[in-house]
């Protein structure tokens, strides 16, 4: 492989060709264009990494659920999970290889619950988190943009923190994942005007009881307690 025809196979490719495509064109083997598209991806990743600059964006995923509630303003679905979206931000680090950071989301009280990441995958450990990390939502998933994924995740904290409420511990270490939001997306949090807190097995429900009654007032937020 010449560095001519290396150069050749990353301009076709940017151009949107497949890897098929490419070796008939250039009477290759597929196998000798995937390295070189392979160790491309690889080279960028690790030259992104050395820089610190974030890596491309793969993909951004959402249950349907939260996008119909928040980002399309659908009515309530009192069939679904109440008030939970679960937000997935995947970005390429080299061909079919990502780092994956989740948030799970209490978009009518709590803000951020929980978040897990970044951790490296190949392509088939990346789908198989993703149907791991969504298969408590039975309306499924759908992909967002990463400015909606950011006014999902950094809004329902905001919301959060208004009522006195902190994201989880861990978000430290995921924030920079989604990269900075630029706030201009606004999203409507709380149900009917209100916080609702429905507690959960892991939630310190005396805790943020005490906390909405100081910083919203009693009455002025709904709740439901002892969930399973």
């Amino acid at each position: 492989m010449t560095p001519e025809s290396e150069s050749e196979i990353l301009a076709l490719r940017t151009k949107g060709l497949t890897s098929k495509q490419i070796a008939r064109k250039l009477g290759l083997k597929a196998s000798q264009v995937n390295s070189v598209i392979k160790q491309n991806a690889e080279q960028i990743a690790i030259a992104k990494g050395k820089s610190g600059e974030l890596a491309p964006i793969a993909e951004c995923l959402v249950n349907a659920g939260c996008a119909g509630r928040l980002l399309n303003n659908q009515e309530l679905d009192e069939q679904g999970i109440g008030g939970l979206g679960m937000v997935l931000v995947a970005r390429k680090t080299g061909y079919k290889r990502f780092v994956i950071c989740s948030y799970l989301i209490d978009y009518w009280c709590l803000g951020l619950k929980d978040t897990i990441g970044e951790r490296k995958m190949d392509d088939v450990q990346y789908r198989q988190f993703i149907e791991m990390a969504f298969q408590g939502f039975p309306e499924g998933y759908q992909e967002i943009t990463l400015e909606q994924a950011q006014a999902i995740v950094y809004g329902a904290i905001d919301y959060a923190a208004g009522l006195g409420l902190k994201p989880h511990k861990d978000f430290q270490k995921t924030e920079k994942h989604l990269g900075t939001w630029n706030n201009q997306l606004k999203l409507t949090f709380g149900r009917e005007g209100k916080p609702y807190f429905m507690s959960g097995p892991y939630d310190n429900t005396n805790q943020i009881m005490q906390t909405l009654t100081k910083n919203v007032g009693e009455g002025n937020f709904h709740y439901t307690i002892g969930l399973e």
